[in-house]
């Protein structure tokens, strides 16, 4: 089995992403497993992980996530989500999709969003749901996000009605606080029911696997890795003919072949072969452009 590459988990509910990287440890019989981005305990859906030598190529994956949300309104929580305590609830009988609807562009663009309070972001060398556990109340810094695309896709009324929502946005996104925002928005308060990761560093939901198809695959002497090449297909390759592949995987730096945009990493690539080297990037010495490699996925043997 090749043990360098990536895995489209599909991770259940009620468990954590760092219970799945050790279940996928003891399957492979490996300590070297990574995931490309935390899904909170309740949430499910594609949970990116990199075996061996793909887990330095973790942070070159395609940025850029999707979501299918539900949200409740006429309550929140402590935690933004069904896991916290109820702070407030209100019947919300009255509130129409149409008025939802309205709210919706306030939220498409580039936003300051503040994060939930039991969140995993640190504030002075702190996790902020250790605080938020220990009863500090820490009101997290805003930080910048891009929210690409919201699209209703289902309604439910009723006392406490709900909104399902797909979800197209950047790194770093916090869609229960989206779920916040958008009940304070309307009025009525809102958290987050449930959420379903439907797109993650370029993979996508339909080709995840559960654990249990992982275990049967293995089982089955069927399982295999997806090949870094093809998990960053996105990045713009550039193919180096023998002696320039030679000295780019002894990570020499020289001149390269054509002209490079230095704030893009590129896929090496061997001309011979077209086997997949690691991801270079150009750099200005003396203003004159040197490639220079980011990660040597394949070194010279």
């Amino acid at each position: 089995m090749v043990m360098d590459g990536f895995l489209n988990l599909n991770k259940p509910s009620q468990v954590t992403s760092h219970d799945c990287v050790a279940a996928v440890r003891r399957l492979l019989g490996t300590r070297k497993v990574g995931h490309g981005g935390t899904l909170d305990p309740l949430a499910e859906g594609v949970l990116p992980l990199a075996v061996g030598r793909a887990t330095r190529l973790l942070p070159y994956l395609a940025a850029d996530k999707a979501y299918r949300a539900v949200i409740r309104f006429g309550l929140t929580t402590t935690t933004d989500d069904l896991e916290g305590e109820v702070l407030s609830h209100c019947l919300a009988t009255d509130l129409t999709l149409a008025t939802v609807q309205a709210a919706l562009p306030e939220f498409v663009g580039t936003l300051a969003q503040i994060p939930p309070a039991f969140s995993a972001i640190q504030v002075e060398g702190k996790r902020l749901y250790d605080l938020a556990r220990r009863g500090q109340v820490v009101t997290p810094p805003p930080r910048t996000v891009v929210i690409h695309g919201l699209t209703v896709e289902g309604w439910q009324a009723g006392d406490y009605p709900e909104l399902t929502l797909d979800v197209d946005c950047g790194p770093g996104t916090y869609i229960r606080a989206l779920a916040r925002d958008l009940g304070q928005q309307v009025g009525t308060g809102a958290t987050l029911a449930h959420l379903t990761r439907t797109r993650s560093n370029g993979f996508t939901l339909e080709t995840s696997l559960t654990l249990d198809q992982v275990k049967q695959q293995i089982e089955a002497q069927t399982f295999h890795l997806q090949a870094p090449e093809a998990a960053l297909a996105y990045l713009p390759p550039l193919a180096l003919e023998a002696d320039l592949a030679r000295r780019w995987q002894q990570g020499q730096k020289f001149a390269p072949p054509i002209s490079l945009d230095p704030h893009q990493p590129y896929r090496i690539l061997s001309a011979e072969g077209s086997d997949f080297l690691g991801i270079g990037q150009a750099e200005l010495r003396e203003g004159e452009p040197i490639l220079k490699a980011k990660m040597v996925f394949k070194p010279w043997a």
